[in-house]
C-alpha cells in the first residue's frame, strides 16, 4: 500500500508541542558529544546552573531525560511513600490524571475536584487540611492545558507550606509564559519543560526540588532506584564530578541551552508580556465574533492557551480540519473530558507574538464560515488589532 502524503502545516498554534525558536534548532544541530567527556560534563553543569537562574532557585536544576509526562510520573513514584496521604487538586484532565499515578504509591488519596472550566478555590484546600491533618503531599496543576485554565498556585502553596505538607506543582505549560517560579508558590517539586513557553523541543523535563522533598524521597523505602522513574538517581548528576545514571539526551541539552539563552537574553518580563498580550488580543477577537471562552471567567483563562467553546451543532475535528486545509494553521482539540467541547489556541514560545492572535482569529473564524456558520471574521480581526494597538499606544 502506498503512503498518503499530508501537506506540512504553515503555522502551528497548538497547545504543544509548539514551534521551536530558530536558535533552538541551530543548537540541536551542534555536535553530539560523548557524555563522559570533560567538555560535555562541564557543559551539562553549566546548563543546570543556567536553568536554575531561569527558575530563580539557588540549587542547580534537576533534569530528567524524558518529556514532562513521565517526569511527573517519576515524581509520584519517588516522592509518595506508602505512609503518605495525598491531596490531589483536580480542575482538569491533567490534574485528575495525577491522582491515578498517586494511587499506585500512596496510603490514601483525598481529592478536590471542580468543573473543568473552573479553578481550585484556596479555601477548599484550607478546609481539607482542617478535616485531614494527616495530609502530607498536595499535587497541583498550575495551568491545566486541556481546559486552558489557571489555578492560584501562590495562595494554595502558602496554605500547603503553613500545614507543613509538600507541594508538587505541574508548571509544564505555564513556566516562562507567566510570572511563576518554585519559590513563589512554595513548590517542593516544580516541574516544567522546554517544549512549551520556552520554545524548545519537548524531550526533557526540568525540575526544581526542595531540600524538604529530597529528604522525604530519601526516607521513602519504595522510592525507585536504577529506574527511569527515579529522581534520586539524578540528584547529583548536575555536577561535572558525578556520573550520569544513563546516557543523557545530548542534542536535547544543546537545544535546551539555546532555549534558556533565548529566554534570559530577551528578559523574562518581556517574554511574559508578549504571551499575555497575544492571549488578550486573541480572546478579544474570539468574543467579537460571537464565540464563547471555555473558562468560567476570563480571570482564570491562561495567557498561554485560549480555550474556545465549540458552537452548538459544530464538530471540533471539522473545524480543525478546515483551519488546516484553508489556512495551513494547526489548532488543538480538547483532551479526555474536554474532547469535543472546546478548541485550544496555543500562545507559547515563538507564536506568543500578537500577530499570531490575528492569525488564530482569522483561521478559526474562516474555518467556521467554511463550515456554513455566520461568522464576521473582520469584526474579530478588528477587535484583536485594537487590543494590540491599545497596548502599544
Amino acid at each position: 500500500m502506498g503512503s498518503t502524503h499530508v501537506k506540512e502545516p504553515v503555522i502551528t498554534l497548538s497547545a504543544g508541542p509548539v514551534a521551536a525558536f530558530p536558535s533552538v534548532l541551530r543548537g540541536m544541530s551542534r555536535p553530539v558529544h560523548y557524555d563522559f567527556d570533560r567538555y560535555f560534563q562541564q557543559f551539562y553543569e553549566d546548563v543546570t546552573v543556567k536553568a536554575a537562574k531561569a527558575l530563580r532557585v539557588k540549587q542547580p536544576a534537576l533534569i530528567l531525560h524524558c518529556e514532562p509526562a513521565p517526569g511527573i510520573e517519576a515524581t509520584a513514584a519517588s516522592l509518595i511513600s506508602p505512609n503518605d496521604v495525598v491531596l490531589n487538586l483536580a480542575s482538569g484532565v491533567y490534574g485528575k490524571g495525577f491522582g491515578y499515578w498517586s494511587a499506585r504509591y500512596n496510603k490514601e488519596l483525598v481529592e478536590i475536584e471542580v468543573p473543568y472550566n473552573e479553578a481550585i478555590d484556596p479555601q477548599q484546600v484550607a478546609d481539607a487540611f482542617r478535616k485531614r491533618r494527616d495530609i502530607k503531599i498536595v499535587s497541583l496543576v498550575h495551568h491545566d492545558t486541556p481546559s486552558g485554565t489557571i489555578n492560584p498556585a501562590r495562595e494554595i502553596g502558602k496554605i500547603v507550606r503553613d500545614n507543613e505538607a509538600l507541594l508538587i506543582v505541574d508548571a509544564v505549560s505555564s513556566f516562562a509564559g507567566m510570572d511563576i517560579h518554585p519559590d513563589d508558590c512554595f513548590g517542593d517539586v516544580f516541574i516544567t519543560g522546554p517544549g512549551k513557553c520556552l520554545g524548545g523541543a519537548p524531550g526533557i523535563t526540568l525540575m526544581a526540588v526542595s531540600e524538604r522533598a529530597w529528604k522525604h524521597m530519601e526516607a521513602n523505602p519504595k522510592a525507585p532506584r536504577a529506574s527511569v522513574l527515579s529522581l534520586l538517581d539524578w540528584k547529583d548528576a548536575w555536577s561535572k564530578d558525578k556520573p550520569f545514571p544513563f546516557t543523557p539526551s545530548v542534542s536535547e541539552m544543546n537545544g535546551f541551552d539555546a532555549a534558556l539563552d533565548q529566554y534570559l537574553d530577551e528578559g523574562p518580563e518581556e517574554v511574559w508580556r508578549r504571551h499575555a498580550l497575544t492571549a488578550r488580543a486573541c480572546r478579544a477577537g474570539i468574543k467579537a465574533m460571537g464565540l464563547s471562552l471555555w473558562a468560567k471567567t476570563e480571570a482564570i483563562a491562561s495567557p498561554t492557551t485560549t480555550a474556545v467553546r465549540i458552537p452548538e451543532g459544530a464538530k471540533d475535528t471539522d473545524i480543525v480540519r478546515a483551519a488546516r486545509e484553508q489556512f495551513g494553521v494547526v489548532l488543538s482539540t480538547g483532551r479526555g473530558e474536554t474532547m469535543g467541547k472546546l478548541l485550544r489556541i496555543g500562545h507559547m514560545g515563538p507564536v506568543a507574538e500578537p500577530i499570531y492572535a490575528v492569525v488564530a482569529v482569522t483561521a478559526l473564524g474562516g474555518a467556521l464560515r467554511r463550515l456554513g456558520r455566520k461568522i464576521d471574521v473582520g469584526t474579530g480581526v478588528e477587535a484583536a488589532m485594537a487590543t494590540i494597538q491599545a497596548e502599544r499606544a
